[in-house]
């Protein structure tokens, strides 16, 4: 029988901790299978046995591993790495640097799951000095990943030209794509636009030869509509993108709600048009959005919203099962090799003399 693959997660981590968590899992599985797939839960083993016979999980599916120690959601980093060792998202990051698990997922903190993620796992090439967020936008052609969308505030050329070649990587493992296109968010699609970071980025991938498909710039709206499969920005652009998609998504969910309850006649034109209505909510459903890769690791790490329901954690699983199945890290490691070379190691041409003499 093939080994199955093993998720670690932060059980205590987020809003509700066990409730979420293990509805997460219970999501998944009722979703997509969960064929092959075991989980360990990191945590309050009298709190996790309950949400686990609510939902009717057994320990073929589960095994968990008691601990009474948490990071608190407003822990700073620094202290979560003092003092976060034997808690709940140490001892779930922890079992992806020793092997056991093939990827971790937690609702906490950030800044201590970005902390103590980079202790343990390392960063997977040199010169890399933070991960980057990566969000799977819901678009009119499929999905696009948006990255960063949290982690650095700031990036230079050089890191915009990384995430573009991790975020490649990503989408091609998680959503299938052969060859996914690149663009660079901007305020405008022509070359002149922009910052001098973004324009040297555009520079690397049009010149670099890293083998990318790079389709250019592209604006705020070409996000929604798919225009490509990987938008790069800065962490703090992107942070602001995904938290205004989200608010919208909710927007439009709320007032479609009291447009079709106002009255007698508009609830029998939503019965007659639920299917319809069910899909279209789908597709803009916030939860779905959920479950952001730490991108960049010597290891896999996914991000859940602390405020994710369980349907929303199911989906940062389902992430986290593509990218432990796939290729990802091979791919990521082996660019990153060629980006490396491009900049720091650049061929430099034969001079005249040089070519006659040989």
């Amino acid at each position: 029988m093939p080994t199955p693959t093993l998720i670690s997660l932060d059980a205590m981590g987020g809003d509700l901790g066990p409730p979420v968590i293990v509805g997460g899992i219970h999501d998944y599985i009722q979703r997509h299978g969960g064929q092959g797939v075991r989980f360990l839960l990191h945590g309050d083993e009298t709190a996790i046995v309950a949400e686990l016979a609510r939902f009717n999980l057994s320990a073929d599916v589960c095994d968990i591993r008691h601990t009474d120690k948490t990071v608190a959601p407003d822990e700073k980093p620094a202290q979560a790495m003092r003092r976060g060792k034997g808690s709940s998202l140490w001892n779930a990051i922890e079992a992806v640097k020793t092997g056991e698990a093939g990827a971790v997922v937690s609702a906490g903190n950030t800044g201590a799951l970005m902390a103590i993620s980079k202790l343990l796992l390392r960063m997977s090439a040199p010169g890399l000095e933070r991960p980057a967020i990566v969000a799977s936008w819901p678009t009119l052609r499929g999905v696009t990943a948006v990255l960063d969308v949290g982690a650095n505030i700031e990036s230079d050329a050089e890191q915009l030209v990384e995430f573009a070649i991790m975020g490649e990587a990503f989408h091609a493992a998680v959503h299938g794509s052969v060859r996914p296109t690149i663009g660079i968010l901007n305020v405008g699609s022509e070359d002149v636009k922009g910052h001098e970071e973004v324009r040297e980025a555009a520079r690397i991938l049009r010149e670099g030869g890293l083998g990318l498909n790079y389709h250019g710039f592209v604006e705020g709206d070409d996000i929604a509509k798919g225009t490509v499969d990987v938008v790069v920005t800065d962490g703090f652009t992107g942070n602001i993108a995904l938290k205004t998609a989200e608010g919208v998504a909710r927007f439009i969910s709320a007032l479609l709600k009291q447009a079709l309850t106002s009255s007698l006649q508009a609830k029998v034109g939503a019965a007659i048009a639920m299917p319809a209505l069910k899909a279209m909510a789908r597709k803009i459903d916030p939860s779905a959005i959920n479950g952001g890769p730490l991108l960049g690791l010597n290891g896999i790490v996914v991000k859940s919203h602390g405020g994710a329901d369980a349907k929303g954690f199911g989906n940062a699983i389902r992430i986290a099962v593509g990218l432990a199945r796939s290729d990802y890290l091979k791919t990521v490691g082996a660019n990153l090799g060629r980006l490396d070379a491009v900049l720091h190691h650049p061929v430099i041409p034969a001079s005249p003399v040089e070519e006659s003499v040989s």
